[in-house]
């Protein structure tokens, strides 16, 4: 009885939070004319991003290789105005962005969590079920590659899947830009962001690029890892140290894939990881490129902040840093579904870790955890829409 209560109060509860947008009447927001903090603003008017890997010279950090402490950055995507930053954070907490206003992009790429959303697999629009986890966004600004199968070469192109998928967040080009155009707020704020606009309707390539400036922004190089990478050596304990050794050593081998500093180094891997619950093996990078030695490849994630993302994996797999960590100690292809005959990557081999070894790798990737450059959550949204209180549908499925 009192879960049947339970369960009506949440169903209500969403209802209110799906109808619960009407539009303010006049807009009462002006665009942040800062940067955001790791940036410096340019005189004209766009944002550079500023960080101390950039003063290292060892090539422009786009060439593949285990990297040193000191070893520079990729190319980054930045110079965008304050402005278009600040208007693709409203975008990005803004449920109307979805089919049926139940969901934003920060459903699944909660800041909280490290920009991913808890979940083992994410959920969409009218509770759907997605096959894979949703990945963090800390970083984005220095990919060349998006999604688990590297199906995406840009943040456009990649954060209009989303958009557009029927069981994510459901609609389509024209109901977007009907939506939008029809808020007045919205289209005050799409004139702040471009001021050249030639015409006072929202364009498509105006959502885009305000989103993918947002994106952008999420930058963290400011972990303790990173101090103790530009020379303050008492920044890691005695023990995170030894997980640091561990982690570039040639026979843990995790610097070879998760290469600093991004700690990742952008490509595609066979890991030889079956499905959970028994669910046919997930193909991956192998549907992207046409490439049956890729069956069963995902992106290398990046380990940053990833203290924040449990559970791990494109199938949320492992629950915890530690089972991850053992997963790869535990001998190459031991997972293997029978039947199949992967081509895992050849850094994967069997070092047989100690279980002292691995707390100490543990302990080493809590040090790379650094939100101090965090968004800010806005307080209002133009839509007037309210924001979506996050995995509400992961509620229901505990009380039932």
């Amino acid at each position: 009885m009192i879960r049947g209560i339970l369960f009506c109060f949440l169903i209500t509860l969403i209802v209110a939070i799906i109808i619960d947008y009407k539009a303010p009447a006049e807009n009462t927001i002006t665009l942040c004319n800062t940067c955001p903090p790791g940036f410096e603003l340019m005189e004209n008017n766009t944002c550079k991003l500023r960080t101390l890997y950039q003063q290292y010279e060892s090539g422009n950090g786009d060439e593949p290789g285990v990297g040193g402490l000191k070893t520079a950055l990729p190319s980054v995507r930045d110079g965008f105005s304050p402005q278009q930053i600040d208007l693709g954070r409203y975008l990005f907490f803004d449920p109307v962005l979805s089919k049926d206003g139940s969901v934003s992009c920060a459903t699944c790429h909660q800041p909280s969590k490290g920009f991913s959303d808890g979940l083992k697999t994410s959920v969409g629009i009218d509770n759907a079920r997605l096959k894979r986890a949703a990945p963090s966004l800390w970083n984005v600004a220095f990919n060349k590659k998006f999604f688990w199968d590297a199906r995406s070469t840009s943040l456009e192109a990649q954060l209009t899947g989303p958009l557009y998928s029927p069981n994510e967040m459901g609609t389509t080009r024209e109901n977007l830009l009907q939506k939008l155009n029809g808020i007045a707020a919205y289209r005050d704020l799409f004139q702040q962001a471009f001021p050249d606009k030639r015409s006072d309707k929202i364009e498509l390539s105006e959502i885009y690029t305000a989103m993918t400036a947002f994106e952008s922004s999420l930058i963290s190089l400011n972990s303790r890892y990173d101090h103790y990478a530009h020379g303050y050596t008492q920044a890691l304990n005695a023990q995170e140290i030894e997980g640091l050794n561990i982690f570039r050593s040639f026979v843990a081998r995790c610097a070879e894939c998760h290469t600093p500093p991004l700690f990742t180094n952008q490509q595609v891997a066979v890991v030889g990881l079956a499905e959970p619950d028994g669910l046919p093996l997930d193909p991956g990078a192998q549907k992207t490129f046409q490439d049956a030695t890729l069956r069963g490849a995902f992106k290398v994630p990046s380990l940053r902040n990833a203290d924040r993302t449990a559970p791990y994996s494109h199938s949320g797999k492992f629950a915890t840093l530690r089972e991850m960590v053992e997963f790869y100690s535990k001998g190459r292809g031991h997972d293997v579904p029978a039947g199949e005959k992967l081509h895992i990557h050849w850094h994967i081999w069997e070092p047989n870790l100690t279980a002292y070894e691995i707390d100490r790798l543990v302990d080493f990737i809590k040090t790379l955890t650094d939100e101090s450059f965090m968004p800010t959550k806005p307080a209002v949204l133009p839509s007037g829409s309210t924001i979506v209180k996050q995995n509400l549908q992961e509620s229901i499925v505990s009380i039932q």
